[in-house]
């Protein structure tokens, strides 16, 4: 009975002891600082294990290897993903360089197969700064960005930019209709285009000119501040994630 007293006694202590430490400040969660040896290991593997358990149970689609899911999932990719998972000739970005833990490269060969890629994309990661895709894509979207992850890691930088951006000659085959132009993320991946040359901080283009700035330059130049409206910018007839219907 006494043992039995005594293990009630040191739960009740233990509880109020993490209550009291979640509570005082103590610990810093600040991205700067890594996360200790054994941190990182209980984190990746929660998360591992937590991702087989579910994927195992996701059907992969037979056509997941055609071209055609490959090409549309590249456009997907570049526009969702490059920023945090980096392509053929990008070695860092500004918004990779901030995070923690910091995201896995894509362009090189993974340890999850595509069940389980598809699940992360669909439904994210907690606390990573994984974004759960599903909220906002249905799975077809998914299911073409998780093909085209397969086939990424054997990409040159060529190759890829041909997927991308093909040749006028190459169309697809068809417009299904859920088009997506997931918007332009060049902005956080300019210290990865910069880390091969001069650091974006202070490099000539990789800061917009304050408006006070082009103000200035204009009457300098003797040209009115008058804007004139800009032309919209119109999809590309074979893309598939660019008909405006932005998330």
């Amino acid at each position: 009975m006494r043992i039995l007293y005594s293990i009630f006694v040191l739960g009740v202590v233990l509880a109020l002891s993490g209550f009291a430490f979640i509570h005082s400040g103590v610990y810093n969660v600040t991205a700067m600082d890594e996360h200790s040896s054994l941190g990182k290991w209980a984190l990746h593997t929660t998360m591992k294990n937590s991702v087989e358990a579910r994927g195992s149970e996701v059907d992969v689609p037979s056509n997941l290897a055609s071209e055609e899911m490959i090409r549309q999932g590249a456009r997907g990719y570049d526009q969702l993903c490059v920023a945090c998972h980096l392509k053929p000739g990008l070695e860092d970005t500004l918004l990779r360089q901030g995070l923690n833990p910091t995201p896995p490269s894509l362009t090189e060969a993974g340890a999850f197969g595509p069940g389980e890629q598809f699940w992360i994309i669909k439904n994210g990661i907690k606390m990573t700064g994984m974004p759960a895709w599903g909220v906002t894509h249905d799975d077809k979207d998914l299911w073409e960005i998780t093909a085209f992850i397969q086939r990424l890691p054997s990409l040159s930088e060529a190759e890829y930019t041909r997927l991308v951006q093909p040749e006028p000659g190459v169309q697809a085959k068809a417009d299904d209709g859920h088009d997506h132009d997931h918007g332009n993320m060049d902005g956080m991946m300019m210290m990865g285009e910069s880390s091969q040359g001069e650091s974006s901080h202070g490099a000539p283009g990789h800061h917009a000119m304050s408006g006070q700035d082009s103000a200035s330059q204009s009457e300098a130049s003797g040209h009115h501040s008058e804007k004139e409206p800009k032309a919209a910018s119109e999809p590309k007839a074979d893309d598939h994630y660019a008909d405006g219907h932005s998330h």
